[in-house]
């Protein structure tokens, strides 16, 4: 879902982060079927996009917003609210909003929308500026992708071959969010080809659901989003 906002102030692009988008969000599902997933411990099986393009907010420009999901009535529902009230507030700013239906098909060449995270513990992220050890994201970005898809279907899926055929990567990038008053760093990776070659038959679920649900960590926190590579 492609959601366009216009802008009804100007403003600088690092007033609003990542966390407040979040908090929007959740703001939506409020009191609905879906509020559990504010609550919910781990994987909650949504991404958003980083907002573009990445320039200051004017009055009556617009700002394009990813949301995705491999849950499609989390889809609809927040379609059809965005639909509904028309205008959002994000940290204080306004914006009139309206909303865009995608394509459904599964491209075999992607963009990262948003950073992609892995973490080396529970304290460090993966760093290209810092690590050199490709095979060790590589090898847990799959780890990652498996795991989450292995929960929401209840399945036990693994494959031997690679998750990608074809990877070029764009840079390394520190994004910064406040939460509670309290300012966090997060490492990611921004790339700018993620290719499948040929997508098996057996294995096109799996792509369906990675390219919905976000790869690395910290999806619903609006990370690891994909695009279609055009």
């Amino acid at each position: 879902m492609l959601v366009v906002l216009t802008s009804q102030s100007n403003c600088d692009y690092s007033f609003i982060n990542k966390h407040h988008i979040q908090a929007t969000i959740y703001s939506l599902l409020k009191d609905t079927a879906f509020d559990v997933l504010h609550n919910l411990r781990g994987f909650k099986y949504f991404t958003f996009s980083d907002l573009m393009p990445p320039t200051d907010f004017r009055e009556e420009e617009e700002k394009y917003l990813l949301i995705s999901s491999p849950s499609s009535p989390f889809i609809k529902f927040l379609r059809q609210r965005f639909k509904e009230i028309g205008e959002i507030t994000i940290k204080g700013l306004k914006f009139s909003v309206t909303v865009k239906k995608l394509p459904n098909k599964l491209p075999r060449r992607w963009i990262t929308a948003s950073p992609v995270v892995i973490k080396k513990d529970r304290n460090t992220y993966f760093s290209f500026l810092r690590d050199s050890n490709l095979t060790f994201f590589l090898e847990r970005l799959k780890e990652n992708a498996l795991k989450k898809y292995n929960s929401y279907y209840s399945d036990s899926l693994y494959f031997d071959e690679p998750l990608f055929d074809r990877m070029k990567f764009s840079k390394s990038v520190a994004v910064s969010l406040t939460m509670k008053e309290k300012r966090f760093i997060i490492i990611g990776s921004m790339w700018k080809l993620l290719e499948k070659f040929r997508i098996p038959r057996e294995l096109k679920m799996f792509y369906r659901f990675l390219f919905d649900c976000g790869i690395g960590e910290k999806n619903s926190l609006g990370f690891g989003c994909l695009n279609e590579k055009r």
